[in-house]
């Protein structure tokens, strides 16, 4: 697949440095993956769940961190929208988050 954007996932790391490890290792299985739909990934991530509008919304480090994705299997891209906390996350509208460069 292809991860856009890697960056937001470095900057979170930097304030967050113990999520670091496990958002690399997201990142690393992400990119090397051939989703074809929801089947695929969740052989990959178990735990990811589908939310809307081609959002998915992932549990890193046992759920302590949280990353949401627009999700283009077609295409196989993986947009990043959203790195956070269980408790940032809670204060989103995941099906309306949109992608920022």
């Amino acid at each position: 697949m292809v991860v856009i954007s890697k960056t937001i996932l470095n900057e979170f790391s930097r304030a967050h440095p113990s999520a670091e490890k496990a958002l690399v290792k997201w990142y690393e299985l992400t990119k090397s993956s051939d989703w074809k739909n929801f089947s695929d990934l969740i052989k990959t991530f178990s735990t990811a769940d589908v939310v809307a509008n081609d959002r998915y919304v992932f549990n890193v480090k046992g759920n302590q961190y949280r990353i949401v994705a627009l999700i283009i299997f077609k295409v196989r891209t993986v947009f990043v929208l959203f790195v956070g906390t269980h408790t940032e996350y809670d204060n989103i509208d995941v099906a309306t988050i949109n992608y920022k460069k």
